[in-house]
């Protein structure tokens, strides 16, 4: 009887790719593959790549050598957006076999004839203006939450961003490849969808193959509420400016989409918001939380902040803590700029000194360490939903709220993608909130103090 061949899978960057991962990887399975965890052997090793992390090319290469280590006979393949920006780089990475960009990496299992290791990683790599046909991916089985991808590329032209040049144009999944696959999702008993894409506010441009919009986020929104099954709908990140109003009101009526949003700001101050090419003014932003704050009081706001871009002055870096100072927001992703390769933004003048960057970085994440103590100060004496995932962390399990609260209380297996009504009753001195089961006579829970 032949050996099955084992393959593993590392997934760097955002949800997107982990929807993508999963799709690869049931793939190989389709093929007769068997999955591995990535710290075991196998005999193929695929790393699905990040171009927006800091230090890409340091990650990827200290992930391949894990790889090698565990088999040193071990085919490596480098999927994904960095995959596409930089094959040539990749494909020269001792131990790498493979290199696929944009359009190649569903294919991949057609480029892997042998499992022979290579002298030279082989590059397969499109022009990027070729990606511009959709792949629908959905991600199962990793977690307790399913990644749901409805959209990718971006015809957005960030002065910072190489995403549209390792994805491609805006691009969507048919309204019914949509709705399949969030049905087959719910079949599982997975109970939480998160919808991924590069800029899912622009879904239902190019659903067909054309630039128009046959339907709208709205509409996507509308239709996935009445899919049977699912407990949960959680938007990702989703730009302001094509955040609408109609949006905002029918989440806060849903039977099925929680009080979350993940809005990207990235700078406070519209002399920046113009220099980075942004949609909107901050007044926009300043809308939306309005908004959302008049009918969701409770809402968990997330915001991306970008610090030290080219031109960022102490005044323009302090109308950005202010502003977010000022803002009724949950918790903030701080990034710090660094220059990329082939955007308008890395030929700027008015470079930020690293140590500069460094330090409105620490101040920012101290705002948001502040912002999230007030948003949970807010929420107790309040009942809330939490759902329990399936990861055993120092004797605790860890869940989340429908507003975004992460829990943890003592590991018991039999809570593991369970939902359970809550009470938040204090905050205790470390930071951690507690809480009690409702009608339940179980130890009282902890809420961590990250998010």
């Amino acid at each position: 009887m032949e050996n099955r061949k084992k393959v593993a899978f590392y997934t760097l960057g955002c949800k997107l790719n982990f929807s993508e991962t999963s799709t690869i990887a049931r793939n190989f399975q389709d093929e007769g593959f068997d999955r591995v965890e990535f710290e075991d052997v196998a005999d193929i090793y695929v790393i699905n790549t990040c171009s927006v992390t800091e230090n890409a090319d340091k990650q990827f290469k200290q992930i391949v050598k894990k790889a090698i280590k565990k088999n040193d006979k071990a085919f490596v393949a480098a999927v994904g957006c960095y995959a596409q920006l930089k094959p040539e780089e990749l494909a020269a990475v001792d131990g790498v076999d493979l290199v696929l960009g944009a359009t190649e990496k569903f294919k991949i299992t057609d480029y892997i004839n042998d499992l022979s290791k290579n002298d030279m990683g082989e590059v397969h790599s499109c022009e990027i203006s070729e990606a511009d046909f959709y792949v629908g991916s959905y991600s199962i089985g990793d977690r307790t939450r399913a990644f749901l991808k409805v959209q990718d590329g971006c015809d957005y032209k960030c002065t910072y961003c190489t995403i549209p040049l390792a994805r491609g144009i805006s691009r969507s999944d048919t309204l019914e490849n949509v709705l399949k696959n969030a049905k087959e999702i719910s079949q599982q008993n997975i109970k939480e969808i998160v919808l991924t894409g590069v800029n899912i506010g622009d879904y239902g441009k190019g659903e067909f193959g054309n630039k128009k919009h046959e339907h709208t986020f709205y509409e996507l929104v509308q239709a996935l509420d009445k899919v049977d099954g699912i407990e949960r709908l959680r938007i990702s990140s989703i730009e302001p400016n094509l955040l609408k109003n109609e949006t905002i009101e029918f989440v806060s009526q849903s039977r099925t989409f929680v009080p979350h949003f993940h809005i990207p700001l990235q700078s406070g101050s519209d002399d920046i918001l113009k220099l980075m090419r942004r949609r909107y003014l901050r007044h926009v932003y300043t809308e939306r939380v309005a908004k959302i704050r008049e009918v969701m009081p409770h809402a968990c706001i997330g915001v991306d902040v970008i610090v030290g871009f080219p031109g960022e002055t102490d005044e323009h870096f302090l109308e950005t803590y202010n502003f977010l100072n000022e803002l009724d927001i949950s918790y903030l992703h701080v990034f710090t700029y660094s220059e990329r390769d082939n955007t308008p933004a890395a030929e700027m003048d008015g470079v930020v000194p690293m140590n500069v960057r460094s330090k409105r970085s620490k101040m920012l994440r101290g705002l948001s360490v502040k912002k999230r103590r007030a948003f949970y100060e807010s929420q107790i004496g309040t009942t809330r939903t939490v759902l329990f995932e399936g990861e055993n962390k120092e004797g605790y399990i860890h869940g989340f709220t429908e507003n975004y609260v992460k829990v943890k209380t003592p590991w018991n297996p039999e809570l593991v993608n369970t939902l359970h009504e809550i009470n938040l009753t204090k905050i205790d001195e470390d930071g951690i909130v507690r809480m009690e089961f409702v009608n339940q006579p179980v130890e009282s829970v902890s809420i961590s103090g990250e998010i």
